[in-house]
């Protein structure tokens, strides 16, 4: 006899990595159709021996682009966690980082899917 499983939801850890090779807007992470995800840790190292600043923002489903942070400074040589609580991206959202100046920043973003 075969039992029917209602309800239950596929989880899924993962990560997303960009290297900002210039200052273009650059998508980090896009959320797929019918699914949600959790951003538990937005890291952004710089290896530069100058400061930096990163805009990071959220574009929705209807193209609308939020600010989640803007300019936010990142020290010479150094890593910053940017989060401090859970972020959440919805379906279809995109989540986009850009750098004040090209060649320094590396960004990883670490989230559990959820389908």
């Amino acid at each position: 006899m075969l039992k029917q499983r209602v309800g239950l939801m596929a989880n899924n850890y993962k990560n997303s990595k960009v290297d900002l090779a210039n200052t273009n807007v650059t998508t980090l992470y896009t959320a797929p159709a019918a699914t949600q995800a959790i951003v538990k840790s937005l890291l952004v190292s710089n290896d530069s021996g100058s400061d930096d600043t990163i805009t990071v923002t959220i574009t929705d489903s209807a193209s609308a682009v939020f600010s989640v942070y803007k300019n936010e400074e990142v020290g010479a040589l150094s890593t910053k966690e940017l989060l401090s609580q859970p972020l959440i991206v919805m379906e279809s959202e995109i989540l986009k980082v850009t750098a004040a100046t090209g060649a320094r920043l590396h960004v990883v973003a670490s989230y559990l899917e959820i389908t």
